[in-house]
C-alpha cells in the first residue's frame, strides 16, 4: 500500500465502509467476531474483527470526522487510537477512499493485461492441491449413477457450492462422459457485472480471450471465435471487456468437472450473461434486439463437434436475499413456479419461457434464466430432459436456493 494515500486526518470525514462488504457475525469458539465477506475478492481472505468494533464501523458513513466520531463515542477512544484503527481499516482495503480505489483499479488493470484467468474457488470450494483437487472433484462426481439421458447438445446445470450441488453435479456431469466435442461455449450468469457501475451498459454478453487455469491444466480459449463475435458487438451488445470475469465461479464451478470428465483436448468460449430485466417491460427494445443478434450469431458459428453448457441455478428466496418473508413461507410458491420453469425448458419454448419468469418480475430471483434463455433463442428445436431438481435451505438466515440439470 501506499503511505501517501492512506486516510490521515483529524477533521476531514472519514470514508465510508464499503458498500459491497458483507459484515457477518460469527461465533468462533466462543468468540464474538464480525467477518467482512468481500465478493470482488480484494482484501485478503478470511478477515475478520472483534465484535466490538461494530459500534465504531457504523459511525463510519462518510459524514463523520475523527474529531465528530470521537465525540459521539463519549471520548472512550482517544482521537491517535482512532486514526490509527481507520488507517488500519484503509490499509485492509475495507473503505470507499482513495487508497481502495487506486488499488481495487490496480487490480484489475492487472487482471486485463493477463493472458490467463487464474482459479479463483481453488483453496476455497476445493484444494488447490492438484492431487487433492481430482480426488475431491471424483468423490462428487461418484456421489450418483450416471442418468440414462445422454445430453448430445447441451446442458443446463448448477453453479451452487461444490459440495452443496453434489447429486445434481454428479447426475449432470456424469451423463456427458460419453461424448468429446471440440468446443464447449459456456453460456453463464454474470453474478458481478452490476458492480462495475456502468462498464457493462449494453453490453450484456461478456466474453474473454484468456485461457482459464486450473490445479494442474489451463483451459484454451478458442479467440477466433471471440474475434469473431467482438466484430459485430454494437448489434450483438457482446464485450471482450472482462473484468467480470476475474471473481465469477459460475464458469469455473463447470470447468472443475469437464476436468476430470474429459481428458482429450478441446477449446472453451467463455461468455458471462447479464440480467435480462428489461425484457419484462419492453419485448423489443434494445436487449431483446442485442439477445436476437447475439443469439443469430452463436448459431451461426455453431458446429457439428460443439457442446454448449448453460450455468445457472434457479430460486433465491428468503431474508438473505431481500424478501421479507423468511423462505419457508414462500417455497411452495417458488418450487410451484420452478417446475414450470423446467418443463418450459424442456420443451424449448423461449417466449414460454420469458413469460413465465416476467409475470411476477422474476421475484424469486431465477439466476439461470439469462443463459438458458440465450440457448434457447440460439437452438430452439432441441428438447431437453430433467436430469434433477433440489433445494438447499439456509436455514439460520431464512433463505434457500433450488438448483437442477437439464440435459438437451
Amino acid at each position: 500500500m501506499n503511505p501517501e494515500t492512506i486516510f490521515n486526518s483529524y477533521n476531514s470525514p472519514v470514508p465510508p465502509v464499503r458498500r459491497d462488504l458483507e459484515l457477518i457475525p460469527i461465533n468462533d469458539k466462543g468468540r464474538e467476531i464480525l467477518y467482512f465477506h468481500d465478493s470482488l475478492k480484494y482484501m485478503e481472505p478470511n478477515f475478520a474483527l472483534d465484535l466490538q468494533v461494530q459500534p465504531i464501523l457504523s459511525l463510519l458513513t462518510g459524514r463523520h470526522s475523527i474529531a465528530q466520531i470521537a465525540n459521539l463515542l463519549n471520548n472512550s477512544i482517544g482521537r491517535d487510537e482512532l486514526l490509527s484503527f481507520i488507517q488500519f481499516l484503509d490499509n485492509h482495503l475495507i473503505l470507499e477512499s482513495k487508497n481502495f480505489k487506486n488499488n481495487s483499479e490496480k487490480y484489475e488493470i492487472e487482471f486485463e493485461a493477463s493472458g490467463v484467468r487464474k482459479a479463483a474457488l481453488a483453496g476455497q470450494s476445493y484444494p488447490a492441491d492438484q492431487n487433492s483437487y481430482e480426488q475431491f472433484i471424483n468423490e462428487l462426481l461418484n456421489t450418483q449413477g450416471s442418468p440414462e439421458v445422454q445430453p448430445k447438445k447441451a446442458l443446463f446445470a448448477p453453479h451452487i457450492e461444490l459440495t452443496i450441488g453434489k447429486n445434481s453435479y454428479s447426475r449432470a456431469f456424469s451423463s456427458l462422459k460419453g461424448i468429446a466435442p471440440k468446443r464447449v461455449v459456456i453460456f453463464a450468469t454474470a453474478h458481478y457485472a452490476g458492480l462495475y457501475g456502468s462498464l457493462y451498459d449494453n453490453y450484456p454478453f461478456i466474453g474473454t480471450q484468456k485461457d482459464f487455469e486450473l490445479p494442474g491444466r489451463v483451459f484454451s480459449t478458442d479467440k477466433k471465435v471471440m474475434d469473431t463475435l467482438y466484430q459485430n458487438s454494437d448489434a450483438t451488445g457482446f464485450t471482450l471487456y472482462d473484468r467480470a470475469h476475474r471473481i465469477e465461479h459460475s464458469i469455473e464451478t463447470h470447468l472443475v468437472f469437464l476436468d476430470q470428465i474429459w481428458k482429450h483436448s478441446f477449446e472453451i468460449v467463455p461468455i458471462l450473461i447479464s440480467s435480462f430485466d428489461e425484457l419484462f417491460y419492453k419485448k423489443n427494445g434494445d436487449l431483446g434486439s442485442k439477445l436476437n443478434a447475439f443469439s443469430d450469431q452463436i448459431r451461426s458459428l455453431d458446429e457439428k463437434d460443439t457442446f454448449y453448457l448453460i450455468s445457472g441455478d434457479l430460486s433465491h428466496i428468503g431474508k438473505k436475499f431481500g424478501d421479507s418473508e423468511a423462505a419457508s413461507q414462500i417455497r411452495e410458491k417458488a418450487s410451484l413456479s420452478d417446475r414450470k420453469f423446467i418443463r418450459i425448458s424442456e420443451e424449448n419454448d423461449a417466449d414460454s419461457l420469458l413469460q413465465q419468469i416476467g409475470r411476477n418480475y422474476d421475484a424469486y430471483r431465477v439466476c439461470g434464466f439469462s443463459p438458458l434463455l440465450t440457448f434457447m433463442k440460439a437452438f430452439p428445436g432441441i428438447k431437453g430432459t430433467e436430469l434433477s431438481y433440489e433445494w438447499w435451505d439456509e436455514t439460520e438466515r431464512e433463505s434457500a436456493v433450488s438448483f437442477g440439470a437439464i440435459g438437451y
